[in-house]
């Protein structure tokens, strides 16, 4: 039986909180049903379940939580709330805030700050350091059909933290996917050669501009600082056919430096060699003119003196060219008197016959010379009073080698 319907016997009570009704047959009060529920909560939080009156009259355990309590509770809540906020950028580091997911025009600095929690977000950003990353690619097609495994550092830093924080979802992914990109790229346009030996500069400055074009192109706020390359081999199963290769080349390279010393110590000496001919040429040159122009003018005064005395300078010429002529002989001619005006005397026979008995000692003192005028004295003729030779004279070194 329903609780509204009139057969059951007065116990009409209204569950929704309406109290006994009488006569009233119909539906609950929505009004009593929001006072009563509204009772029941003040009653939880120290209120009084009789809409407003003095909770005194309220019967024991009718009583919520004390008011002062609740006040603390709040407090607590408050002063706990306000202390996370606080938070502290290094000196390396800029503070991005996000307001409800709006970026704040203001770039943190550096410092103690405060932000309210739940309301801000705050991102911190390393921009001062050089952060690297390797990348090793290996099996890389270059432009000549050939594979060479290559491993390529980048390092770089944060430029612009507001984009490293909004513009991109994961920068640190964009940077390494960017990476291979560039890499990949520069080594497929130029030769294996030129990776291996020469060309590693190159290909780093050309990884470097095509990755920064990456980076601003997404505008993730990175700026790439250096690019190299730290490794570059070809595949291991070629690997001893490059390096004969390279090593040949190395030679090459080291017979040209010594090529270049040889040719370095060679010229300077050649140089010197012909400047020291050209000097001694223009020292016979002058010597040749001096000696010219001497014997020209001895000649000038010689034909002075004969145009004056003729017979006496011919004597005298002559005499002087006879002088000249046998000085540089080794025979002896004496005038003696006889049959035979002329006697020949082999000094050089004799003189070589000494030498080879004594030692190849030659006479050059005066008693050396008289020695061997006495050796010579059998061979010359008896003295006369007219045209003889004085043998003293001889002994004494005068009529040794005219």
């Amino acid at each position: 039986m329903a609780w509204n319907e009139p057969e059951n016997n007065g116990n009409d009570d209204d569950p929704w909180g309406g109290g006994r009704r009488g006569g009233n047959q119909g539906p609950p009060d929505i009004d009593e049903v929001i006072k009563s529920l509204t009772k029941k909560f003040s009653g939880l939080f120290g209120g009084s379940r009789n809409g407003g009156s003095d909770s005194k009259g309220a019967p024991p355990g009718s009583r919520g939580l004390p008011g002062g309590i609740l006040a603390g509770l709040v407090t607590v809540v408050a002063v706990v709330w306000a202390f996370i906020g606080f938070y502290i950028v290094d000196a390396a580091e800029q503070g991005v805030v996000l307001r409800f997911g709006k970026v704040r025009e203001a770039i943190v600095q550096p410092g103690l700050h405060w932000y309210p929690p739940i309301i801000d977000e705050i991102h911190l950003v390393n921009t001062s350091e050089l952060n690297a990353k390797t990348y090793e690619n290996r099996a890389m097609l270059t432009t000549d059909e050939n594979i060479i495994d290559i491993a390529v550092t980048v390092q770089y830093r944060i430029l612009d933290p507001v984009n490293y924080v909004i513009a991109v979802q994961n920068p640190e992914r964009s940077l390494d996917n960017a990476a291979e990109s560039a890499i990949r790229h520069v080594v497929g346009g130029n030769y294996m050669d030129q990776i291996l030996t020469t060309g590693r500069a190159r290909v780093a400055d050309d990884v470097q501009d095509r990755l920064q074009d990456y980076m601003d192109m997404y505008t993730t706020g990175i700026m790439v600082s250096q690019v190299n390359v730290v490794d570059a081999q070809p595949p291991d199963a070629v690997r001893p056919a490059f390096d004969d290769v390279i090593r040949a080349r190395e030679d090459e390279q080291r017979a040209q430096n010594e090529a270049e010393q040889y040719s370095n110590q060679i010229i300077p000496t050649a140089r010197g060699n012909a400047q020291r001919q050209i000097e001694q040429a223009n020292a016979y040159r002058e010597e040749s003119v001096a000696k010219a122009e001497g014997d020209a003018s001895r000649f000038k005064q010689l034909l002075t003196e004969y145009t004056k005395a003729p017979v006496v300078t011919r004597q005298r010429l002559y005499i002087e060219s006879m002088q000249d002529v046998m000085t540089a002989s080794s025979k002896i001619m004496i005038d003696v008197e006889g049959g035979n005006n002329m006697l020949f005397l082999p000094l050089d026979k004799i003189l070589e016959q000494n030498s080879s008995i004594g030692g190849g000692n030659s006479p050059r003192t005066t008693q050396e010379w008289r020695d061997l005028a006495n050796e010579l004295a059998p061979y010359l003729p008896a003295p006369s009073n007219t045209n003889a030779v004085d043998r003293s004279r001889l002994g004494s070194g005068r009529g040794g080698r005219q």
